[in-house]
């Protein structure tokens, strides 16, 4: 009797190639963001990024990931620094400059666009200078706050003790933006990471690392 269906013969795979398929599953976030190198100094989230130092790094400690806040959070002190620079031409259909003469007009006009330059070079490098560093040791808040003062907070990664993250509004769900809270053990007892992209796949990270942490601490192998 001629069979009517005969299941089809599966492939055997090589031993080899279902290793590394099982390698390349267990992968941890941590792992990927090793392997992924950020070359945009401006980027906001950036993993395992080339040619970025910070000052109290050491010889061997490798940068996981460098966050700043989400781009989208500049929106607003860029529409008012628009608005800055087109108000001298607005105030043309307004008699105020008028009653002033020329050369008061020109030096107040100059005064106000050198006034709207310091604006937004003081919002810009707070924003490029205000960053979060996660590296294989430890975690680094920097506060930058002018050019003549920052503050700078670390944290080892063994001495974390819980990582949440918070994501509400439109707008961040649009956007995938949100706020990282890490509770630690240490002297600062808990770090905010504030409108950072992708903010559940830095709490994985962290939770990796501290997993890595641990193995290393059984294993002696904690430097």
């Amino acid at each position: 009797m001629p069979d009517i269906y005969v299941a089809p013969k599966r492939k055997k795979v090589p031993k080899k190639v279902r290793a590394a398929k099982k390698k390349v599953e267990r992968k941890t976030e941590a792992e990927k963001a090793r392997k992924v190198h950020t070359v945009n100094p401006l980027a906001a989230y950036a993993s395992s990024p080339k040619n970025i130092h910070f000052e109290t790094q050491e010889p061997k400690e490798e940068i996981i990931l460098l966050l700043r806040r989400h781009w989208i959070t500049n929106l607003p002190w860029i529409f008012w620094a628009i608005l800055m620079v087109f108000t001298p031409f607005i105030l043309r259909f307004f008699p105020l400059l008028t009653l002033l003469p020329f050369r008061y007009q020109v030096m107040a006009v100059i005064i106000w666009y050198l006034l709207t330059i310091a604006f937004i070079f003081e919002q810009f490098l707070g924003w490029l200078f205000n960053v979060n560093i996660i590296t294989d040791e430890r975690i680094v808040d920097i506060d930058f706050y002018s050019l003549l003062y920052k503050e700078v907070s670390d944290c080892k990664i063994d001495q974390i003790q819980d990582v949440t993250y918070k994501m509400g509004g439109v707008t961040r769900a649009m956007f995938n933006y949100g706020d990282v809270f890490i509770q630690t053990a240490a002297e600062r007892p808990q770090f905010e990471f504030l409108a950072i992209p992708k903010p559940d796949r830095v709490a994985a990270i962290l939770r990796d690392l501290v997993t890595e942490e641990e193995k290393e601490r059984l294993e002696g192998r904690i430097r």
